[in-house]
């Protein structure tokens, strides 16, 4: 299947299932899922960083008009995807990433997507969750929304991984 077709598919998919599904699950205000990140995360490495920002701005973009959410997301996306490319340099492979491939678990195992999947998926939330806040006054219950929901978020990213993506 043609990449910009897949990942447009991705796109919708993400977006439908975070604005249909997981916008409406909260536990006490402490537990939100965003699965929508995993576009992001599973974008090609040879991705510009033009169209990497531009598509992150869309896709956080996509859900605050669902989500009435006024840029928080896009924020929060935008800033994940302009982390992206540091964190893949930082975990790069000693021979580098392979051409034609993505970082998924199916491509570089279990361990080293947890470990790239757990820096990205903190920095969107703890972005977003203090963005959200606009204050450091509860910064404990700031952290542990930030911790209960990176700790769901990335639960369902690695599940999905073994579920839907397979080489």
């Amino acid at each position: 299947m043609n990449i910009i077709l897949k990942n447009t598919i991705r796109f919708i998919v993400l977006v439908l299932i975070q604005v249909a599904i997981l916008n409406n699950i909260q536990v006490s205000g402490f537990l939100n899922p965003y699965m929508y990140v995993l576009f992001i995360l599973l974008l090609p490495f040879e991705t510009p960083n033009w169209l990497l920002l531009s598509l992150s701005f869309l896709l956080g973009f996509s859900v605050d008009i669902f989500s009435g959410t006024l840029g928080m997301h896009a924020s929060a996306c935008v800033f994940m995807g302009y982390v992206r490319p540091y964190v893949l340099n930082y975990l790069s492979l000693r021979d580098g990433y392979e051409i034609g491939t993505y970082p998924g678990i199916s491509y570089y195992g279990f361990a080293w997507f947890l470990k790239y999947a757990l820096v990205l998926v903190v920095a969107h939330h703890s972005f977003l969750f203090i963005i959200e806040a606009f204050s450091f006054a509860n910064f404990s219950e700031t952290m542990v929304r930030i911790i209960f929901s990176s700790f769901f978020s990335l639960t369902l990213l690695v599940t999905s991984q073994f579920l839907m993506f397979k080489k």
